[in-house]
């Protein structure tokens, strides 16, 4: 018997709760990998699964979440990993179809695994998880389109979050001047000590303009935010240069015209971190293990239990969640 987060469902009111017990291995889902899970992270999508209705994410009950785990091997029946090896897992819809990292047991499809780059650990693997992994993806396409730190500064939006903190250390330790946009005026030291040069309130850029191109600013953008500012934000990319959207925080809708992309060539780089291919996942992770500084990957963790996950589900919501939370499954 093990302890997991599980929501269960009420059927008369049908919404879901947590309650933290006990389970059995034979409680799992079918996986071909059985994973002694050490730690776990705290993401929107988490949050959105532990809330009442389950975001629309979960659909089966009783479920748990947790999209991100790291941890080591128990048992395998895939020749690619063996008991002893260090994993980590992010996306393929777990912790929304498929049980997730909120236990100290979890079983996984070895598809789904990456082994655990040499230099870092799981728990700063989880300080990682989805949120960093999404950040180095977004590095990555950013530089396969030509970003260089000699073209001039580069935005990341909704930087004191979990998607920007990693955004903003990963591209100041690589020489980039970062301008990170965040509407939290207390965030700013953080925000510096991660590298940023230069800290833009976010109402500078939230507000739609009825100009479809602005002065030529931004090399390079990191979005998370979307709606409103991603529109600014296309109107002010210099000549050829691309934004890696990376969430919609600020909404969905894109009230935008095609102008930037006709005359200025900029390119709007779609960032999928859920069904990334193998290949890539495990080059992202490579990188991540040689471009985040530790230091500074170290000054966003705040620490946390199974017992605290259902707050911090709703304080993500609320975007009071500033880094990166990691969890002691087993605390």
């Amino acid at each position: 018997m093990f302890n997991a987060l599980v929501m269960e469902k009420d059927e008369e009111s049908g919404l879901a709760s947590p309650v933290i017990k006990q389970i059995s291995e034979d409680d799992l889902p079918h996986g071909d990998v059985r994973v002694a899970v050490e730690y776990s992270t705290v993401n929107y999508k988490d949050g959105l699964c532990m809330s009442p209705k389950g975001g629309g994410l979960v659909r089966n009950y009783p479920h748990v979440p947790g999209i991100d785990y790291a941890g080591t091997v128990e048992e395998s029946s895939d020749a690619r990993y063996k008991p002893g090896d260090k994993v980590v897992l992010t996306g393929w819809r777990v912790g929304e179809a498929h049980w997730g990292g909120y236990a100290q047991k979890a079983s996984a499809l070895a598809d789904w695994l990456v082994p655990l780059p040499e230099g870092l650990s799981t728990r700063q693997a989880m300080a990682v998880g989805t949120a960093g992994f999404t950040a180095m993806l977004a590095v990555m396409a950013l530089e396969d389109h030509g970003l260089t730190p000699d073209r001039g500064p580069v935005l990341v939006t909704g930087a004191a979050g979990g998607v920007g903190s990693v955004a903003t250390a990963i591209l100041a330790n690589l020489g980039y001047e970062v301008a990170a946009v965040t509407g939290r005026p207390e965030a700013g030291e953080y925000l510096k000590s991660l590298g940023a040069a230069t800290i833009v309130p976010r109402e500078e850029l939230n507000e739609t303009t009825k100009r479809p191109l602005e002065s030529e600013t931004w090399a390079g953008c990191v979005d998370a935010v979307g709606g409103a500012m991603l529109a600014r934000v296309l109107g002010q990319m210099k000549y050829g240069c691309s934004v890696a959207a990376v969430g919609l925080a600020g909404g969905a809708a894109l009230p935008a015209t095609v102008i930037p992309f006709l005359l200025r060539g900029v390119n709007l780089l779609g960032i999928d971190s859920v069904m990334q291919p193998y290949e890539n996942r495990v080059r992202a992770w490579k990188r991540i293990a040689t471009d985040l500084p530790m230091d500074k990957l170290e000054s966003m963790i705040q620490p946390a239990t199974l017992k605290d996950l259902p707050k911090l589900g709703e304080d993500i919501l609320k975007g009071r969640v500033k880094g990166r939370v990691v969890v002691d499954v087993n605390a």
